[in-house]
């Protein structure tokens, strides 16, 4: 089968969807590999080194006109126009944008989101999000680090003691884990807070103190249960409540990272413009839900901070806030290099060893959950 990589386009984007490790697997399964030229360049992998791995460096023209096209971002609208009829698209391709699915449905293109597949142990090894979120989680702490005008750890000198500093990690999942890790290894005192009771041992192992909000009711305890591993929206009681306890520890903190996203609505406001004004001067917000939350005061999304610029690092009130969109392309080499062997791990659902054509087993619960458009088609709504 012939396999196109093509260059990513969106802006800012630097990973790319195959390495010169995964190319030299899919060239031993008997694959033709072609390459865009300068694909994997940004990630630090050269046109050389996928020649090595057995790979074709091609023109976009070519990239896009294989059987089977691996990408990262969503395809552009003239992009989709470069794929063939029948081919199949994998990648990130936003199961809620119901206008990019109806384009690539029109071109009579099979497209699997990978970001769709369950949270199962089944999935682990094909999750792109969280392998993604991991790199986002630990890039926000050392951003964070980067612009706050202190130190994190606590250092005893002769000149006098250095207090550790505060962090507070807003939203639990893959990438709140990894902040807390990274935020301990650097030596701050963290605490951190979700709306989902489990999470609180784990929490704790990793050596944060848990915000805990008690639930008054039933509905309340149900809802921050979650779904399939993701939170659900909480009731406006327990909300205020845990707004209420939150703000009292980011007055205190001298780094927030938050990082809580609700699939297909728009990031929850965890930290508002009177948090950020009770914070100390210097602080520094980093917003991993920059541009994926409600419209702010500056007329563009925000994230879990209405103040958030994306794309932007700004000063409100003395608070510095980090609006990076894209953290895991701020570390492209393993960003690719994990989001790489996601995807070839789930090949091996749709193109099993030996297998010459693209298979969509729907018995298959991830390539079901995967499967967004086949023979001209939307099979998921959002």
């Amino acid at each position: 089968m012939r396999i196109g990589v093509p260059a990513e386009t969106a802006a800012l984007e630097t990973r790319v969807a195959v390495t010169p490790e995964t190319a030299k697997k899919l060239v031993a399964q008997g694959h033709a590999v072609q390459v865009q030229t300068g694909a994997g360049v940004a990630a630090g992998a050269t046109d050389e080194a996928y020649r090595i791995a057995g790979a074709e460096i091609v023109d976009a023209a070519s990239a896009w006109s294989a059987e089977l096209v691996l990408k990262v971002r969503a395809p552009a609208p003239d992009e989709v126009r470069l794929l063939r009829p029948g081919a199949t698209l994998v990648g990130m391709l936003n199961p809620f944008d119901a206008e990019g699915l109806q384009r690539l449905a029109v071109a009579g293109v099979t497209a699997f989101a990978l970001e769709a597949a369950p949270r199962t142990t089944r999935a682990q090894s094909m999750d792109v999000l969280s392998s993604q979120a991991n790199i986002a989680g630990y890039k926000a702490v050392l951003l964070a680090a980067h612009h706050y005008p202190r130190l994190f750890p606590m250092l005893m000198t002769a000149a006098g003691t250095i207090k550790a500093a505060r962090v507070v990690v807003l939203g639990v999942g893959v990438a709140g884990l990894q902040a807390i890790a990274t935020a301990k290894r650097l030596g701050a005192v963290i605490e951190a807070s979700d709306v989902r009771p489990a999470v609180k041992e784990q929490v704790e192992s990793l050596g944060a103190k848990f915000i805990d909000v008690p639930y008054e009711t039933e509905e309340e305890r149900e809802c921050a249960q979650g779904v399939g591993g993701y939170a659900r929206p909480m009731p406006a009681s327990w909300l205020q409540r845990q707004q209420a306890e939150v703000a009292k520890r980011v007055a205190q903190a001298d780094v927030v990272i938050s990082t809580a996203l609700i699939p297909g609505r728009p990031a929850p406001t965890l930290v508002t413009e009177d948090m950020v004004r009770s914070m100390k001067p210097g602080s520094v917000i980093v917003d991993i839900a920059a541009g994926r939350g409600p419209v702010g005061p500056h007329g563009q999304p925000g994230g879990n901070c209405p103040l958030t610029v994306p794309d932007q690092v700004v000063q409100v009130h003395g608070v510095t806030l980090v609006g990076h969109t894209n953290l895991p392309a701020l570390v492209p080499a393993d960003a690719s290099a994990l989001y790489a062997r996601n995807v070839l791990d789930f090949l091996k659902l749709i193109c099993p060893k030996g297998c010459a054509a693209i298979q969509v087993p729907l018995d298959d619960d991830i390539v079901a959950a995967c499967l967004m458009t086949q023979g001209g088609e939307v099979k998921r709504r959002a």
